[in-house]
């Protein structure tokens, strides 16, 4: 099974809310399956943000159940894992473009080489952008925002501002949002690789 398929699966088996099947296919219009996760950090190939979703929503569930145990779900839905794990980085749909650079072999000769860049036409953020995306086609709840919104920790730009305190308040009162950050660590660093230079 391919990592598009794999995500679909998880995606149908536990989100079922009303407007995930619209969401879908939107993804599945776009290019959510094939786009990387990074334009040269972690998956920063073909289908590495598919990849990176299905790394950190595995990481998830993982981490949810070790902080709740094998009844996890009377704390946190299957449905809100899954959302959170697959659909994070749903802002990097239709963000990357491949641009070519002049590159020197071992041998001496040149070429093209592909690489890919930024070219964000709805510079909205990275966290809330995800959340403005999906709730634009199904209703998340207040925790499922919030973690999505703030899943880039103290990587966010904002936490250069004011967003401290407010990382630390989200982080305290919705649990699922600090292990969905750490989650997203852990599938970037742990799962996946740097792309061979």
């Amino acid at each position: 099974m391919d990592v598009k398929e794999s995500f679909i699966e998880i995606y149908e088996t536990f989100i079922e809310r009303a407007g995930a099947e619209k969401l879908l296919e939107y993804l599945k219009s776009s290019d959510f399956f094939t786009a990387p996760a990074s334009t040269k950090f972690h998956s920063a190939e073909v289908s590495g943000l598919c990849l990176h979703s299905i790394n950190v929503y595995n990481r998830l569930v993982k981490l949810v159940e070790l902080e709740y145990g094998e009844n996890w779900e009377d704390q946190c839905s299957h449905e809100t894992v899954a959302i959170c794990g697959l659909l994070h980085d749903v802002c990097k749909t239709n963000m990357y473009k491949i641009e070519y650079r002049n590159f020197k072999d071992a041998n001496g000769n040149w070429s093209k080489k592909p690489y890919y860049v930024i070219d964000d036409d709805l510079p909205f953020g990275h966290g809330e952008k995800s959340v403005y995306i999906i709730n634009g086609f199904m209703r998340l709840t207040r925790k499922e925002a919030l973690a999505i919104n703030w899943h880039m920790g103290g990587f966010d730009d904002r936490i250069k501002g004011a967003g401290a305190g407010a990382l630390s308040k989200v982080y305290y009162n919705y649990p699922i949002a600090l292990m969905l950050h750490l989650a997203d660590v852990q599938a970037s660093y742990l799962d996946e690789k740097l792309p061979e230079s």
